[in-house]
């Protein structure tokens, strides 16, 4: 039932990033000087490599969370949507940031990939105390 609980969670999040990404796709795709066809698509999208990518990640990042929440006795929905919270905002975003920073990324792209980690981690942390 872990193992359930653990893809339920890293699909609710891989879900909402797609979501996020198509809404926010121009910006990002300018903010992040990715490379796009004739056609205005990125030219790596016949690769299923980054979406397979993705979604290994979500699920060790699932993973992970349901570890320290076992371990911290998070149980109820609220105290999974505030961890989730805070370790999107406290942990994940910030890295993102430090990298962004002293690789001269603009904070267009900083704003559009922290938002994803904080709200897909506040996901995972609702659906790891939902189940």
């Amino acid at each position: 039932m872990e193992i359930a609980i653990v893809v339920a969670a890293a699909l609710a999040s891989y879900i909402f990033g797609a979501i996020w990404y198509m809404a926010l796709s121009q910006a990002w795709m300018k903010a992040a000087g990715v490379e796009v066809g004739e056609d205005g698509r990125p030219v790596n999208t016949g690769s299923a490599m980054p979406y397979v990518a993705a979604f290994i990640c979500a699920l060790l990042v699932a993973g992970m969370m349901r570890h320290v929440f076992s371990l911290s006795g998070i149980e109820t929905v609220g105290a999974g949507f505030t961890a989730g919270l805070g370790i999107g905002l406290f942990l994940a975003a910030p890295w993102l940031v430090t990298n962004y920073a002293f690789a001269g990324r603009n904070r267009t792209l900083m704003l559009i990939d922290g938002g994803y980690a904080a709200i897909g981690c506040t996901i995972m942390g609702v659906v790891l105390t939902l189940l």
